[in-house]
């Protein structure tokens, strides 16, 4: 996978966990708050992940 698509998975993943979060405060409900924040590092990671890629690739351009 490509570090664009790393890093939109990333955006999306961290967007519906936050999301989710919202609703489990609000309706009272720690579970899906809980699934929400792991959700959420999750697509924090997915980020990382695509950027560290895009830094790899500036690297070998350069050699």
């Amino acid at each position: 996978m490509g570090s664009t698509a790393d890093k939109i998975k990333g955006m999306a993943n961290e967007a519906a966990g936050n999301v989710k979060q919202g609703v489990g405060k609000a309706l009272n409900k720690p579970d899906l708050q809980a699934e929400g924040f792991a959700q959420e590092r999750k697509g924090e990671a997915q980020q990382a992940v695509g950027k560290t890629k895009d830094a790899v690739k500036k690297v070998i351009d350069k050699a």
